[in-house]
């Protein structure tokens, strides 16, 4: 990230705009349709597992291009599922602290 920003940095805003989804719920927002799809949670966890399939996938076949773009979406359905239980990034950050 030659610009200068760090990942929590990009983390901590992008958890901020899934929050202000959550409470706004535009209509126009894929974030929002998470937070108000009738299976909730479970299209969260469906698209968590289809992302995780994809990332594997992408890791095998060795490209790079693709295993980034799959593990931004985890990151993003995590933070939208974290969200949804009500948990945040000092949440995460708490638990990854106690691990290293």
């Amino acid at each position: 990230m030659s610009d200068g920003e760090d990942v929590d940095e990009i983390v901590s805003e992008l958890f901020a705009v899934i929050e202000s989804r959550k409470a706004e719920l535009p209509e126009d927002s894929y974030t929002a349709s998470l937070f108000t799809h009738e299976k909730g949670e479970n299209a969260v966890l469906e698209k968590l597992g289809e992302e995780t399939t994809e990332l594997v996938l992408a890791a095998k076949d060795d490209d790079d291009d693709e295993l980034t773009h799959e593990a931004a979406d985890i990151v993003y359905h995590l933070l939208v599922l974290l969200s949804m239980k009500d948990l945040d990034l000092a949440d995460l950050r708490a638990e990854l602290r106690e691990r290293r």
